[in-house]
């Protein structure tokens, strides 16, 4: 038997095991997110330049392919379980911590302020250290270098919790990532790691979010994998979770060998998928199943 040959009998088996794939659900494209009655959140936009070859005439927020009762939860933030975490982001950020006696309010004071627009452009271009940061590689840069602390945990509660609190001050404010200059190489890198078909299950990420989005994955509907609403809060495990951790599982359900979170692979990942929400309202924190 080819591999080939085997990894169609394995995927023939998990499709006997229980229909993968089901009949197509179609996006209620009219579908409009305001939250609070303000916020308004756009929920569809053009393509990205960069992806004209993608099998896809628009980007969709997740929010669009959840069902009425979990889009509710997230347009109200007294709905959103999510705005708990932040709550506590918030206690973080005014904690004094580490050697240098400092907190995050010392040197940023007021986080609305000095927070507004941060999460719309990361992952993004450090000149100083010469590399492609996310926002929690920032966040513990800050708490080593400028606090004398400990990192967070990269998908730690923690972690979660001020991603969050900063991801609140860009709501509502387009996805803006840069992926030219130095930062092109590593964007490149997480195109080829998006299409790359990997595991038992020979998927890629491209076989779900991008040929497959709106159809039925057994009992979920698949969206285009946007991370523009991350952290998120999920209903299957009533916790935050990272883009990383999301990213883990995914490789994981391939049945393949798996990243670390935080590692080049999964940032190179990040500012990929992250780019291919450009043009997407930030949604932080996010509802999702």
């Amino acid at each position: 038997m080819t591999k080939q040959t085997s990894t169609k009998a394995l995927l023939a088996l998990t499709l006997a095991g229980g229909a993968l794939w089901g009949a197509a659900a179609q996006a209620d494209e009219d579908a409009q997110l305001v939250i609070n009655g303000e916020i308004e959140i756009v929920t569809k936009a053009p393509l990205p330049a960069h992806m004209e070859e993608a099998n896809m005439d628009a980007i969709y927020s997740g929010w669009l392919f959840r069902a009425d009762e979990t889009q509710q939860t997230q347009m109200d933030d007294f709905d959103n379980p999510g705005m708990i975490f932040v709550d506590q982001g918030m206690d973080q950020w005014n904690a004094v911590d580490g050697s240098e006696g400092k907190s995050c309010a010392s040197c940023h004071e007021d986080v609305e302020t000095s927070m507004k627009g941060v999460r719309a452009e990361y992952p993004k271009w450090n000149d100083n250290a010469e590399e492609v940061r996310t926002l929690v590689m920032q966040i513990n840069d800050c708490r080593t270098e400028q606090m004398g602390a400990e990192p967070y945990g990269y998908t730690s509660g923690k972690m979660a919790n001020m991603e969050a609190l900063i991801s609140l001050q860009s709501r509502g404010m387009p996805v803006d990532v840069a992926i030219d200059g130095p930062a092109e190489s590593m964007w490149a890198q997480g195109k080829e790691l998006y299409y790359t078909r990997t595991g038992q299950l020979d998927l890629s990420c491209a076989s779900c979010h991008e040929e497959n989005y709106g159809n039925m994955i057994r009992a979920d509907h698949l969206s285009q994998g946007q991370i523009n609403g991350f952290p998120v809060y999920r209903l299957k495990n009533t916790k935050l979770n990272t883009a990383h951790a999301r990213f883990k599982g995914c490789v994981r359900d391939t049945r393949a060998e798996t990243f670390k979170p935080g590692s080049p692979e999964f940032v190179a990942l990040e500012l990929y998928v992250a780019s291919r929400g450009n043009g997407l309202s930030v949604e932080a924190p996010s509802v999702r199943n």
